[in-house]
């Protein structure tokens, strides 16, 4: 295969004409001289053996040969930036991003998580989404994201996961609910009162729904709502009772007009997972994020033993 008959240099200062539309706004743009600039394009003209630019006003414009090579160029150009932030990462995770979604509930200590990554690899972006379950596996399965973290895998995608904390489910009531007075409540008695949900697509909603099911009950739904804080409010109004993750409540239920009631077979036992695609290789932003997770959680197993 020829070599081309081309520097990085002509390229460089032939995408900056064509992108500017002028030698002297690329020559400006570039810290090079005007006669410099001419003489690289001249030289990759004849190389090429076609006419690149032609004059137009007091500019310049692409011919079809030129348009062809500048896509080339930027294609070149993103392959070699491509390649300098590899170079880049395995000096030390200098550079990249880190593509996380996370569920709703997740929102209540994902940046705590994230805290500390963010602060050992300075130069790593975190472009994060926060979605309800239905629409973080739909980012999973457009592959939008590197990591997600849910309650929930779907079983039916290609995927590793990694339970990372225990996420407990929870009954909550308005302050004062008369259930407090009772050491434990049935289940089916639960099933019997008016229950507020959150939405369809809710991974804490799947979990209830499917425990319920396990244990031959249907309960009465009687109000569904589409965040977390929403649930919280319509249950501290007394308009009935919900289940929720322990995450998203106060240390201290009662500072937001809750309390947690003493219903049988609850809380619901349930883990938090980091989620990634099995089918394709992870970026070193990612990969560094796992592990950091993964030394996280087992730094705070061996601190509980």
């Amino acid at each position: 295969m020829p070599l081309p008959r081309a520097t990085f240099a002509q390229l460089r200062s032939f995408e900056a004409v064509a992108r500017l539309g002028g030698i002297t706004r690329a020559a400006e743009a570039l810290h090079l001289t005007q006669p410099t600039v001419s003489t690289q394009i001249r030289e990759l003209s004849d190389g090429v053996g076609t006419a690149l630019l032609v004059p137009a006003g007091r500019g310049v414009q692409l011919t079809d040969a030129g348009r062809t090579l500048l896509h080339t160029v930027q294609a070149m150009f993103s392959q070699w930036q491509a390649f300098t932030d590899t170079v880049d990462d395995l000096r030390g995770l200098r550079r990249g991003v880190l593509r996380l979604a996370g569920v709703s509930t997740s929102e209540y200590f994902i940046a705590q998580m994230l805290k500390p990554f963010v602060a050992l690899h300075p130069g790593v972006e975190v472009d994060l989404a926060v979605e309800n379950r239905d629409a973080v596996v739909l980012r999973l399965q457009r592959e939008q994201d590197d990591l997600a973290i849910m309650m929930m895998p779907p079983p039916d995608m290609p995927l590793f996961s990694y339970p990372f904390m225990t996420n407990p489910l929870v009954v909550i009531g308005a302050t004062g609910h008369p259930w407090l007075q009772r050491k434990r409540v049935p289940l089916a008695q639960l099933a019997a009162q008016p229950l507020l949900m959150r939405e369809a697509g809710s991974g804490t909603r799947q979990a209830t729904l499917e425990h319920f099911k396990q244990h031959q009950l249907v309960p009465e739904l009687r109000m569904t709502l589409g965040s977390n804080e929403a649930l919280k409010h319509a249950v501290a109004a007394d308009l009935g009772v919900g289940v929720i993750s322990r995450h998203a409540l106060a240390a201290d239920p009662a500072q937001d007009g809750l309390c947690l009631l003493p219903v049988a077979t609850f809380p619901i036992r349930r883990s938090w997972q980091l989620v990634w695609r099995s089918d394709r290789r992870q970026p070193l932003a990612a990969s560094a994020f796992l592990a950091f997770v993964k030394a996280q959680s087992g730094a705070a197993v061996a601190q509980a033993l």
